[in-house]
């Protein structure tokens, strides 16, 4: 069993997201391109999911000549394969555990002689919004092996240096996707083919990933980064020697995960907020042995990308990481690919600092945006669901564009989703409270109850049934971030959608204990 690629990615983005808002960035179409549909292009759109769809009509993802392949992309409406199987049962669940951390400071200490040095000999960043697809093979230190490999770990990350906004999407490994001038596969495989193939670009493996991603999601990707396992583990023993605090939330038992070679380890986590060194991240980012296997491990991802992020903004994390870019850029040369110049790395390494939490956006593409299927030999893929997975693009990567309140109400209403409220606190009656306040608002509660054994966690969404509008609009009510819609498949219920009420319900709504 090889390495997975994704703790490479997480790699990626320590080296860029926390070396350049590390790994930095996905789902690239400009700003100007909105402003000028809606405004001086001529082109109206009647609502911004249109708007949406019209900006990401692109055609090259990577600027690519590619005469055989056609990767235009006029909307986001990928084709199913005809030969995968669509099976709508048990799929990992995500966890509906939420982990809080708390706020970073947001003074910001003065750049020293070395930083200001380094960044006055850089040409400045491009203001355009653009997007990373970084990517983590499964290349193993142990051994040798040349692949070409597969990419366990995919995640678009996309910034926008006007706004000072980022969101990050996590492509589970086993979507099910068409390759441009290939057979259908999983999306773990592009790069694999595209390297056996030699694919035309200047890496061949990541232009057609690229190429993959614009095809099926309707995202161009402007700039690619590809890690193996060194660049994860030397990046974070560099700016975090003495380790990160990550707060685990559940008891996390893995007795098969695998070594650097062919072998196994066991491996365990406590639940609880602990300093992990740069090889118990690793672990602790890639081990799938939880409930939710790839969903919860694509979450524990982003987690201590965060977590990196926080220590790099930590008073003379940037300045570390900037100075150490030229060498860290040298010494793992080898380890990594990307059309990344040094000069946007440490720009954006700057442009990080200046990113407010509220301006994060993280989304994972489980199985609320997927239905599991089977391929003609039996084997388990994901499905995607596309306008489920448009829903999660405009959240995460475009927040401004979404509806406003009145709109969001309309399109719950057009639903018509059942909506009930589940008290996860040992506060007795808090759910009957958060429901009486609901109804207040305009909304149909059509029942009440409470979580099995209630954990006190923060307040969240669940949608079981693809209601998605009528979350966003509870979200919007209650002033809930995008990212605490999560999918429902724990069988608590069997209505629409349901409002799991934590002890912070106070701070949303107003109500007093």
């Amino acid at each position: 069993m090889r390495i997975p690629g994704w703790l490479l990615a997480i790699g990626v983005v320590a080296f860029l997201f926390a070396t350049a808002i590390c790994s930095i960035i996905t789902f690239s179409f400009t700003r100007q391109a909105v402003i000028d549909l809606q405004a001086g292009s001529g082109v109206v759109a009647e609502s911004p999911f249109e708007a949406l769809q019209v900006a990401l009509g692109f055609t090259d993802p990577l600027a690519i000549s590619t005469p055989s392949v056609d990767i235009t992309i006029p909307t986001l409406t990928p084709t199913t394969p005809p030969t995968a199987t669509v099976r709508p049962t048990n799929t990992p669940q995500a966890s509906g555990v939420i982990a809080t951390l708390p706020p970073i400071a947001t003074a910001t200490p003065a750049p020293t002689a070395t930083e200001a040095t380094v960044l006055s000999e850089i040409e400045p960043l491009d203001p355009r919004r653009f997007t990373i697809l970084v990517m983590g093979i499964d290349q193993r230190s142990a051994v040798e092996d040349r692949g070409p490999f597969r990419t366990d770990t995919m995640m678009l990350i996309n910034i926008d240096p006007i706004r000072k906004s980022v969101g990050i999407i996590s492509i589970p490994r086993d979507l099910w996707v068409t390759i441009p001038g290939f057979e259908p596969n999983r999306i773990n495989t592009a790069n694999q083919i595209g390297e056996a193939n030699a694919y035309p670009g200047l890496h061949p493996g990541p232009a057609l990933a690229a190429a993959t991603v614009a095809h099926n999601l309707g995202i161009h990707v402007d700039k690619y980064v590809r890690i193996n396992f060194d660049v994860f583990t030397r990046v974070v023993e560099t700016i975090a020697p003495d380790g990160v605090e990550i707060c685990v939330t559940e008891y996390i038992d893995d007795p098969d995960y695998p070594d650097a070679g062919y072998g196994y380890i066991r491996v365990t986590f406590q639940p609880g907020c602990q300093i992990m060194n740069a090889e118990q991240l690793l672990q602790y980012a890639r081990t799938r042995a939880t409930e939710g296997g790839d969903f919860d491990r694509a979450r524990r991802q982003q987690q201590v990308l965060d977590a990196l992020r926080r220590h790099v903004l930590s008073l003379g994390g940037l300045t570390n990481l900037i100075a150490q870019i030229p060498t860290l850029w040298t010494e793992l040369s080898g380890s990594f690919q990307t059309n990344l110049t040094q000069s946007e790395v440490i720009r954006l390494a700057q442009l990080l600092t200046e990113v407010r939490d509220e301006d994060i956006h993280m989304g994972v593409i489980n199985n609320l945006y997927t239905t599991l299927g089977t391929t003609p030999s039996g084997d388990q893929i994901l499905i995607p669901k596309q306008d489920a997975i448009t829903f999660l693009i405009e959240q995460t990567f475009f927040p401004h564009l979404l509806p406003d309140i009145a709109e969001l109400r309309a399109r719950a209403q057009r639903e018509n989703a059942s909506i009930v409220v589940y008290n996860n606190t040992d506060i007795t009656g808090l759910a009957s409270q958060t429901a009486e306040w609901l109804t207040g608002q305009g909304v149909l509660v059509t029942d009440v109850g409470n979580v099995p054994n209630s954990p006190n966690q923060p307040t969240y969404i669940q949608v079981y049934t693809g209601k998605y509008w009528t979350a966003r609009w509870l979200a919007a009510l209650l002033g809930l971030p995008p990212e605490r819609i999560q999918p429902g498949a724990d069988g608590l219920t069997t209505r629409d959608v349901m409002l799991v009420v934590g002890t912070d319900i106070y701070d949303y709504t107003g109500l007093t204990p």
